[in-house]
């Protein structure tokens, strides 16, 4: 497998937290910090990463940490799914009206997304459930939290559900960060190799 396919899970972190960084500008568009346009282009770069990028991303991230064999070949599903919820949500941001609010504690995104419910399971399959088929512990446990923030955040408040979810995921992504710094050998040698 080349080299630079597994840089994919080191930079889950770093990728999620300038996702939050991202969502400061959002915050400041809709609060009247900063003109309306950066907001708005912060808005677009905020949900071309939640919504496009991240499906794919984090199953092909966790896919590049496993060895070959079984669990690998059930993540490349993962990978399909997410690369299909990717076009769906891309399409419905395309078709608009992409909207952001101020909610509470968090931001409110909107898109006209027929089959919704359907769509954002799939999501949650493709990100979450990647991650709980892992053959490592710790990729496992950020699955499961993952999954358990999921349920949660869309019983408190379905409207913050994408910015609280984003949030959550960037703290969470440090068990990732940890597994590559103090995993198995194999991961060891995977990290000195980049460093």
């Amino acid at each position: 497998m080349p080299l630079f396919v597994h840089r994919f899970p080191t930079c889950v972190p770093v990728l999620l937290a300038a996702h939050q960084l991202d969502e400061a500008f959002v915050w400041w568009g809709l609060q009247g910090h900063v003109s309306a346009g950066v907001g708005r282009v912060a808005m677009w770069i905020y949900l071309l990463f939640a919504f496009v990028v991240l499906p794919t991303y984090v199953p092909l991230a966790i896919r590049a940490l496993e060895p070959p064999g079984r669990r690998r070949a059930v993540m490349t599903g993962f990978v399909a799914l997410g690369g299909v919820v990717s076009v769906l949500l891309l399409a419905a941001m395309v078709r608009g009206p992409v909207t952001a609010e101020l909610g509470d504690h968090h931001i409110s995104y909107g898109i006209h997304l027929h089959a919704g419910l359907l769509v954002v399971s799939a999501y949650v399959a493709a990100t979450c459930c990647s991650a709980i088929f892992s053959g490592y512990r710790h990729i496992a446990m950020f699955g499961v939290v993952n999954l358990i923030a999921v349920a949660t955040l869309a019983k408190l408040t379905i409207d913050g559900f994408a910015s609280l979810w984003c949030g959550l995921a960037a703290l969470t992504s440090i068990a990732i960060a940890l597994h590559l710094r103090y995993g198995t050998t194999r991961h060891q040698s995977v990290v000195q190799a980049l460093s």
